[in-house]
């Protein structure tokens, strides 16, 4: 019998399992897909990874716990999972990425500079700003290479004791005071507690009424027509900019894939996950070749790589890391909303301390469910 069983093998999964296995607890880990797949929200060769953060300054602190981790993960894996580019986060004075970016600089007190359009065509030639456009510069802002991210936590695991098994999708669970039984494609388990991370599947599996919508996100990687090396790391940092209309888009330096990676915040098109239209269809590439004529021309060349991604998204787009009010011994993290990634670290922290302790660092209890008053406990057999 395990001690604790690990439903989704993703970013959050693959912490949680490394962060319960290194406290000596026995661990089974459970993915839908095979190992490395593609099908969920933890793929696309680098996520962002910021201080000043915008969605709310209640994150700062999750973040900054998220880095330390994070360093930490590179040294016990002996691989580079982070890299500082530095980060801009751009638009009118008054958009709500910059005036949320100053929310949380101000109440944390974050090194950051401010630039105006004549500071950013000067600093960063690549970049086209409106006159009205301001930037704010964050030196700690840069980049996670997520598949390096999952494997390296599943490595962990897997050292530290956990069996992790992948391609065994789970049919269903059940839970009472003394443990809990997971049904899978191939057996059944039993284990004390149970962890929910199942990402865009979570609302088919936690059994709770959450508001959860999953959404399809396209990514771009373009080839530039400008020097491929102006877009190198050390000179081109990532970056997140408010046009208004069509909304948010952010981007990254040249990594190892062919391209430059570039997206836009949201999508607006929901979608079933296990019907996702995995393909780019013209209109997923139109806002993407609209935005580069405005305001990043030395990216105009043809599109060399593109993939669907999906948010899992709640209606505030602030995560939902909580308990399961029906059992204390199942704990449960979604709603990511497209922002989720670099908090993989500090989730899996935190998804441990509920599983073992029933309570995790106080700075998350704004992550719990219970601001959503409609949540309901159905019934279960």
């Amino acid at each position: 019998m395990h001690d604790v069983i690990v439903v989704g093998l993703g970013a959050m999964g693959s912490a949680a399992a490394s962060h319960l296995a290194r406290r000596g607890v026995r661990v089974l880990g459970l993915e839908a897909f095979p190992r490395g797949h593609t099908l969920g929200s933890s793929h696309g060769e680098s996520r962002v990874i910021r201080l000043a953060y915008w969605e709310h300054p209640d994150y700062v602190p999750l973040l900054r716990r998220a880095y330390a981790l994070w360093h930490e993960l590179e040294a016990a894996s002996g691989e580079q999972l982070l890299i500082q580019t530095g980060g801009l986060f751009i638009g009118a004075r008054d958009s709500m990425l910059v005036q949320r970016t100053l929310d949380s600089v101000r109440a944390h007190s974050l090194p950051h500079q401010m630039l105006d359009a004549d500071d950013l065509r000067r600093e960063h030639p690549l970049l086209r700003p409106r006159e009205s456009d301001v930037a704010i510069y964050e030196d700690p802002a840069g980049l996670l290479l997520p598949e390096r991210c999952v494997e390296a936590h599943a490595r962990l695991a897997e050292n530290n004791g956990a069996q992790l098994r992948y391609a065994e999708p789970v049919l269903d669970w059940n839970a009472d005071g003394t443990g809990v039984s997971v049904t899978t494609s191939s057996e059944k388990y039993s284990a004390v507690r149970l962890v929910i991370t199942a990402g865009a599947w979570l609302g088919q599996i936690v059994k709770l009424d959450l508001p959860l919508r999953p959404e399809r996100v396209p990514m771009f990687w373009l080839e530039p027509s400008a020097p491929i090396e102006a877009f190198a790391p050390e000179r081109f940092p990532v970056w997140l900019w408010d046009t208004g209309e069509p909304g948010l888009f952010y981007g990254f330096p040249h990594l190892s894939w062919p391209g430059v990676k570039l997206a836009r915040h949201h999508s607006g098109v929901p979608c079933d996950p296990d019907t996702l239209q995995r393909e780019i269809q013209p209109a997923d590439e139109a806002p993407i070749r609209s935005f580069v004529s405005n305001y990043l021309p030395g990216l105009d060349g043809p599109v060399v790589h593109a993939r669907a991604c999906m948010y899992t998204n709640t209606p505030d787009e602030h995560f939902v890391v909580d308990r399961h009010p029906g059992f204390a011994n199942v704990t449960y993290a979604g709603g990511f909303s497209g922002h989720g990634f670099k908090f993989s670290s500090v989730i899996g922290e935190i998804l441990a301390d509920l599983t073992l302790a029933g309570q995790a660092m106080p700075e998350a209890e704004f992550l719990r469910a219970s601001r959503f008053a409609h949540v309901v406990l159905p019934i279960i057999p």
